[in-house]
């Protein structure tokens, strides 16, 4: 039953959405201001070679430049070559025109 008849005092209020788990703060996208790309190039050349690909794709990266370690661009690889879907044409239905160009029913024709 409803509480309002019996229960004399003050009910508890229902919860925002921080208290049971929902996030309403996601995760900055990697190349952006708040989350910079973090590379290591080995030379001042490759450097501005990667500052060139950075700004035409308007990436924010933080590069470091150490001839001792090895080059890591792992990350601006990752953003730039995103797996495309793949897509695949539509089999025609059974009244639709053939694809031959007979003009003729599918199922008459080619089906």
């Amino acid at each position: 039953m409803s509480d309002k008849f019996f229960f004399k005092g003050r009910q508890t209020p229902k919860p925002k959405h921080e208290s049971y788990g929902y996030n309403t703060k996601r995760v900055a996208k990697l190349g952006t201001s708040d989350n910079p790309l973090a590379l290591c190039v080995n030379s001042v050349e490759r450097e501005a070679e990667i500052q060139l690909v950075i700004a035409e794709h308007q990436l924010q990266a933080n590069i470091e430049v150490n001839s001792e370690k090895a080059e890591n661009i792992a990350e601006l690889d990752s953003v730039l070559n995103k797996p495309v879907t793949t897509r695949f044409d539509k089999t025609p239905k059974r009244n639709d025109p053939c694809l031959c160009g007979s003009g003729k029913k599918y199922k008459k024709c080619c089906g």
